[in-house]
């Protein structure tokens, strides 16, 4: 006689749409009574219960045999189920099924997908499980928090039986804290990231799980209830966290809405819509998204906290130490297990000046690994008395002074103090960027976490184990005196933005006060407070100026005035860029800026040559590189005889000499050269091309890097007496995937030498499309038309939201107005693009003419 489920398939099948309601009717219902302002605890358990109900009426329709168990897990196993997550099954067996029962089992999900559950589904015997159990920490944690649905109840409990009997407090309580530093680290250890994972993330909602299933594995309690009766966490830290967490579910309840699917990254393109959905308006200057990050950083950084301190009782409760050795440090902290405690926990609320003081006994006892449990939340509750009086505290100054000047642990500790939120309250204008995030696209971090970066970068230099990455920077700061004036001039750089107003000018009078009220002297000070203000100077002139002309250089060092303060402005500006974004710095922005830092220190001190004497020495260390090669001594003759004064000033002697070594031969040449090699930047491609001049050469070139998606860093316009063209290119692989550099290099090479033997009229430029991050957080473009300072040319700087294509409508729109390219530097923050052009042509004097390039620019950067 056939079996109930095979004979039954026909009226199994008639019931799916009828399920399908049931599951759709139910989830409509909870979303409209989540809008109507459910609590976002009681939505999830309720949906949890929804799927428990469709899975009970499915499982008695299916036909297997008893001996089944369906066991819910992972999140559905605690009653969290979230809109669009999946359904973490597992189908637990006694034994292996049989054939029939298999197919039955294969029925069974494929039924669960047809009601419309995302169905995750593992099918194992007890045994099995926990084989699984003793090899996956994940696989371990799911299970800890398995809950029977339907079938054999007993198999159940034997399962949690056996699970309880097999557990290792203290191996489960290592591995879950491994698996979390794993997972901080794959998100740079920060919360503070633009488009944050509300579960994964640092601070997020896995941080909160974490604990509970360190409590649940350990016999303590699975709700922050029973923790606080097991004394691990206070009735106030208890409402703190419920508070916390509850942020996060109803965020991420609603991030499931928006996205329409499983999403768990706040991105771009949803943060404005649950902005509005949490009644936030815009302010002048803060978008409404703006303040919701806020508000979600502030979260994941309370939650961090509270994770330290769990984390560290969680770990008193589980490896007792009943002999552990009291170190006496001062009469006011003891070290106990390698962390530092206060000898009384009512020190802060009684001596607030321990508040400082605990942060540097940490720099001064390398053996010390954090504070404990108890110190951490005295701490916290004496917050409150950092206040004016505290800031105004001659002996408080002393301590924040002393942090600052110590061998180690600067940046770890500043890190520590704005985690446990001392550094923010210390300094009030720090605490108004806490959070605040960033649109210019290319700071990936919001201005807190930015402003550690920079000093992390600065104190990097001083590591004498990573003096390798910038020999020079290492090298300027060990040389430095009183490195601390860097350190505030980091703390200080951007501490201004989002008020409203030049946040350079703003930020130098913050940081001017703070200096005087902490003793500097005047000269330090004054020092602070000019590298705050003029902390972008060197980047924009590195970037956007021709360096090679003696002018720029002079007005620069007038700018710096002193060897201190330009080895200072360029050390900052290095930590700078470095801590924007790991996109933005390249090889090509450090050349610059030391070519920028070698020139005006030459400048400065007195030794600079004249242009001629620049030219003469180029000349003959470029004839010295020649010899190498057993060249004729009169082979450089023909080609040089054609250059004018400016080749020989803007490019550097191993360059004139590879050019001159190429083209020895081909002065006169019919037909395109093209040579490519690898940038002795040690970074991107450098391509020279040598043909005769054309009008539309620059915009072919542009169009060919753009079709084989390279980024053009700089390009240098040379025209020769005789009517050719010698242009050199930096060229950049922003996937970084090409490795076989030969090939590469051939094929650029004979390429571009085909597309340049075309007479056929320009493509168009590729129809680039906005990134989401443009489409959402759009930069209006921007184009500035001047003589530059002698008269000869004009300097043309565009801003505009970069893309494919960006660069042949610019090049194409000059050409359409007969205007000859000199020079470009192309400079590409993240997704903004800054590029400098010195142009010139007949028309550019005419008022009427520069309008309309102007305007027609403009269009084209809209496009």
């Amino acid at each position: 006689m056939p079996s109930p489920g095979l004979k039954d398939k026909g009226h199994v099948a008639s019931q799916v749409p009828a399920w399908r309601r049931i599951l759709a009717d139910g989830r409509q219902r909870l979303s409209e009574d989540f809008a109507q302002a459910t609590s976002p605890a009681k939505f999830l358990l309720s949906h949890s219960r929804l799927v428990d109900n469709v899975l009970r009426d499915i499982w008695t329709s299916s036909g297997l045999p008893p001996t089944v168990a369906m066991v819910a897990v992972g999140g559905y196993g605690r009653g969290e189920l979230f809109p669009n997550s999946d359904v973490d099954l597992l189908l637990l067996l006694d034994a292996e099924l049989a054939d029939p029962h298999r197919q039955k089992l294969e029925q069974l999900i494929g039924l669960l997908w047809d009601v419309g559950l995302e169905v995750g589904h593992s099918v194992r015997t007890l045994q099995q499980c926990l084989d699984e159990n003793a090899k996956d920490i994940t696989v371990q944690t799911n299970l800890l928090e398995a809950r029977l649905i339907c079938g054999n109840g007993t198999l159940f409990r034997a399962l949690t039986a056996a699970l309880a009997m097999h557990f290792d407090k203290g191996a489960f309580f290592e591995a879950k804290l491994l698996e979390q530093q794993q997972r901080h680290a794959r998100f740079h250890d920060t919360a503070y990231n633009l488009e944050p994972n509300l579960k994964e993330s640092p601070g997020g909602l896995r941080d909160l799980h974490n604990i509970l299933w360190i409590a649940r594995g350990c016999g303590i309690g699975d709700t922050w209830q029973n923790l606080v009766g097991e004394s691990i966490i206070t009735a106030q830290e208890a409402r703190q966290i419920r508070r916390h967490e509850s942020f996060l579910q109803n965020l991420r309840i609603r991030l499931h809405y928006v996205a329409r699917r499983r999403e768990d990254r706040l991105l771009f393109d949803y943060q404005g819509t649950l902005a509005q959905q949490f009644c936030l308006a815009e302010t002048r200057p803060r978008r409404a998204s703006e303040l919701l990050m806020q508000r979600y950083y502030r979260t994941a950084k309370a939650i961090s906290l509270l994770n330290v301190i769990l984390l560290q009782n969680l770990r008193a409760r589980i490896f007792p130490s009943a002999d552990t050795e009291v170190v006496v440090i001062n009469p006011r902290f003891v070290a106990r297990n390698n962390l530092l405690e206060a000898a009384d926990e009512s020190l802060f609320q009684r001596e607030p000046r321990a508040i400082l003081e605990c942060f540097l006994l940490l720099q001064q006892h390398p053996q010390l690994k954090g504070m404990g449990a108890g110190t951490l939340r005295a701490l916290w509750r004496a917050k409150d008395k950092i206040n004016p009086a505290f800031r105004a505290e001659p002996a408080n100054h002393a301590l924040f002074m002393a942090i600052l000047r110590q061998p180690r642990g600067v940046t770890h500790e500043l890190r520590r103090m704005h985690q446990y939120g001392v550094l923010e309250r210390y300094i009030p204008a720090f605490g108004r960027i806490v959070g605040q995030m960033q649109h210019d696209l290319f700071h990936v971090y919001t201005v807190d976490e930015h402003i550690l970066m920079v000093l992390r970068n600065l104190r990097r230099f001083t590591v004498v184990a990573f003096a390798h990455e910038y020999p020079l920077c290492s090298r300027l700061i060990t040389e430095f005196e009183r490195p601390e004036v860097l350190y505030l001039a980091g703390l200080f750089h951007d501490i201004a933005k989002g008020r409203g107003g030049d946040h350079s000018k703003l930020g130098r009078a913050d940081a001017r006060r703070f200096c005087r009220l902490h003793g500097l002297d005047e000269s330090d000070a004054a020092m602070v407070a000019w590298l705050v203000e003029n902390h972008l100077t060197m980047s924009a002139t590195a970037q956007k100026r021709d360096l090679s002309d003696p002018d720029v250089i002079t007005e620069f060092a007038a700018l710096v005035g002193d060897q201190r303060h330009l080895t200072a402005l360029y050390l900052l500006t290095v930590a700078d860029i470095r801590g924007t974004s790991p996109k933005v710095w390249n090889a090509w922005k450090g050349k610059l800026l030391e070519e920028l830092f070698l020139a005006t220190r030459q400048s400065l001190s007195g030794a600079a040559a004249m242009p001629d004497e620049h030219l003469q020495a180029r000349q003959v260390e470029a004839l010295r590189i020649l010899r190498l090669y057993a060249l004729d001594p009169t082979a450089h003759k023909a080609l040089w005889s054609k250059l004018d004064t400016g080749y020989f000033l803007r490019h550097d002697a191993q360059e004139i000499a590879w050019q001159t070594r190429l083209l020895q031969t081909y002065v006169d040449t019919a037909t395109p050269v093209v040579r490519a090699r690898l940038s002795p930047i040690g970074e991107g491609i450098q391509v020279m091309i040598y043909t005769t001049d054309k009008n539309d050469l620059f915009a072919r070139i542009c169009g060919f890097f753009e079709r084989i998606n390279y980024n053009i860093l700089e390009a240098r316009i040379d025209t020769t007496r005789h009517g050719y063209a010698l242009d050199s290119f930096l060229v950049l692989d922003p996937s970084s995937k090409n490795v076989h550099y030969r090939d590469l290099i051939s094929y650029i090479e004979y390429e571009l030498t085909q597309r340049l033997l075309q007479e056929s009229s320009l493509e168009p430029p590729l129809d680039g499309r906005l990134s989401r991050h443009l489409k959402h957080f759009p930069i209006d473009p921007e184009v500035s038309l001047r003589p530059d300072e002698k008269g000869t040319y004009h300097v043309l700087s565009v801003t505009a939201g970069d893309r494919p294509g960006l660069l042949s409508r610019i090049a194409q729109t000059l050409l359409r107005h007969s205007v000859q390219l000199h020079t470009a530097k192309i400079n590409t923050l993240g997704e903004r693009a800054e590029d400098i052009f010195l142009i010139r042509g007949d028309k550019l004097d005419d008022t009427k003419a520069v309008l309309r390039l102007e305007t027609d620019l403009l269009q084209q950067l809209k496009i």
